[in-house]
Formats: C-alpha cells, structure tokens, sequence
C-alpha cells in the first residue's frame, strides 16, 4: 500500500481526522410519510406511546464508547485502532414550544478516554489532549412527542476546527438511536415490533440504517425495549483531491443489537449495546489499485439520572481505566 493510501485508509478507520479526508457528515430520519412502520401490534391492551417531557425537565447520562478498527490489505499490512471514550452528557432543562414539541439543549460536560492497564504515561497524556477536545460540544434539537426531530442546530464548540468529526458523528448516532427512539403512530402492547428508517452521511458516503424495536415490558411511562440495528450501503466512490486517492465503496454492513430502558419523561435513557461491521472497499492512487478491507467491533454503555431543576450535574472523579462488569 502506498503512503498516501495508507494514510487516508487510516483516517477512514480512526474517524479521527478533520480535513485530510473530510467529508458531509450528517445524520436524519428518512424523510418519508412516517419514518416507522409497525411490524407487529402487540398484544391487548394496546396504547399509544407518547414523550411526557416536563418543561424544566433536566437528565445527566453517561455514556462509553469503545470501538475497535482493523483495516486489512492483500500485502497483509493491518493496522488497528482502538480508540475508547467515556462521557458525562447533560441534557434539558426542556421548553415547551409554540407548536406543542419539545426543546432542550444538549452538551457534554467532561469528555475522558477509557484505556486499559500499562498504557504508556505519553499515550494516556495524548488520549487526554485527544479526547478534551470534545468538552462542551453540544447544540439544542426540537422533537415532537414521537421523538421526531423537527429542528435542531450544534452550538460554536461543535463547529471548532480540531474537533474529530466522523467520531461526533458516531457518537451521536449511536447516543439517538439508543436514547431518543422512534415511537410508532399507533397504539402498540407487549411484543408490539416496529422499525425506524433514518440515513446517514458517513465518512463521506450515504449509509442507510434501519432500528427494529421491540417492546418487552412496560410499567407507567418506563419502558423495556430490545433494540437490533442494520447499516448497508450501496456501492459509491469518494474522491480525495488533495490527497491524490479514490476510495470505491463496493459494500458495507454492519449489525448491532442490545437493549433500552427508557423513562418516557427523561430526555436520556439507559442502554447497551454492541456490534460489528465490515467494509470492503477499492483504494486508488497514482501508483495503482488494491482493495481494502475494514473491520470493527463496537460496544456501547449509557445511564442517566433525572436532575432537579436547576440542580447542577454531579461531579464524578475522572476514572481513567475502563470499567468491568
């Protein structure tokens, strides 16, 4: 592999890099009639599931992020990341709008890296540089009472040049399909399946997601749900000028599944979940064409508890090392 395809093929796996591969990086519910579609309704009693935000309502969550990545080449040559962060989010206090939906802000206060025993003194300095940049990222979002994005906007820390966007992206994406679900415009019950549609903008490519939900149990507004999520992608190249490389996507997929407790009242939920994905893909540079192939495993952990209002977050010391079960 040549320099200049290694180094773009690195950044793609790191999802650390800002502008040498820079690209669109978005991520929206598929805009069609009604993004959910009901698979199963559930036994009797069937009810609606609706968002029950307070205004003044205001929840701190934490959340963990640990993605390993390998990207592997017919010289054998494989390199591997495995970045990992722990964030402490808070979210609210929320506001009632005009058109009867839900606004809040939401930001991350403390931002650490999750890294094992024995790590080099200059390694767990450099996670810390790398991972501060994401203090005080956040922005505000307006969803309707089904968890429908209807406005929403990052706020100036989320717009600084040095700030990893693919990473933000992941996070994001990850932290609402776990947190802000999708509920259906019917009543459902117990056992009651329904999918949500969203795309996104991925490293520069469109990547289509669909997250199967199904409730398992349900007390008041609090709610235990089994999530699986698919990502696929149809074949699409990406050109970095500057760099001198063509990136051919020839197919991606990736599978997750875990599983949510969700207070319909709160603005964050708790979650885990875990999963892997793989790409293949054709990297060409001036000194020719090899393909490439992406792998990753990924795990998520979220909590959250209800704060009063105006109540500050609470404090947590630092905990640098990950955490076991």
């Amino acid at each position: 592999m040549s320099q200049r395809s290694a180094l773009c093929v690195s950044i793609l796996v790191a999802s650390l890099a800002t502008s040498a591969c820079k690209g669109s990086e978005s991520a929206k519910d598929v805009k069609v009639a009604d993004p959910v579609t009901v698979l199963e309704r559930g036994t009797e009693p069937r009810e609606r599931l609706r968002y029950e935000i307070a205004s003044g309502t205001t929840t701190a969550s934490s959340m963990e992020f640990i993605l390993s990545s390998m990207a592997t080449t017919p010289e054998g040559t494989a390199l591997t990341v495995v970045p990992g962060v722990r964030l402490r989010i808070l979210a609210g206090p929320a506001m009632q709008t005009k058109a009867g939906e839900t606004r809040y802000d939401v930001r991350i206060v403390k931002a650490e890296p999750i890294y094992s025993e024995g790590t080099p003194d200059q390694l767990e300095r450099d996670l810390l540089e790398g991972t501060s940049v994401l203090n005080q990222i956040g922005g505000w979002v307006e969803v309707n009472d089904r968890g429908m994005i209807s406005a929403a906007n990052l706020n100036a820390a989320a717009q600084r040049a040095d700030i990893p966007v693919r990473m933000l992206v992941m996070l994001i994406n990850a932290r609402t399909t776990l947190s802000r679900i999708l509920l259906p415009a019917e009543p459902v019950g117990i056992g009651a399946k329904w999918q949500a549609q969203k795309r996104l903008g991925l490293f520069g490519f469109q990547i289509d997601q669909t997250d199967t939900y199904t409730l398992l149990s349900r007390k008041g507004n609090r709610l235990k749900i089994n999530v699986s999520s698919k990502q696929t992608a149809a074949p699409q190249k990406l050109s970095f000028q500057q760099e001198g490389v063509d990136v051919m996507l020839e197919s991606y997929t990736s599978d997750a599944a875990g599983e949510i407790l969700i207070d319909l009242t709160m603005l964050s939920s708790a979650a885990q979940a875990s999963g892997e994905s793989k790409g293949m893909l054709q990297v060409t540079t001036t000194e020719g064409s090899e393909p490439v192939v992406i792998e990753r495993l990924f795990q998520v952990r979220m909590k959250s508890v209800p704060l009063k209002q105006h109540e500050a977050p609470p404090e947590a010391k630092p905990k640098a090392h990950a955490e076991t079960e």
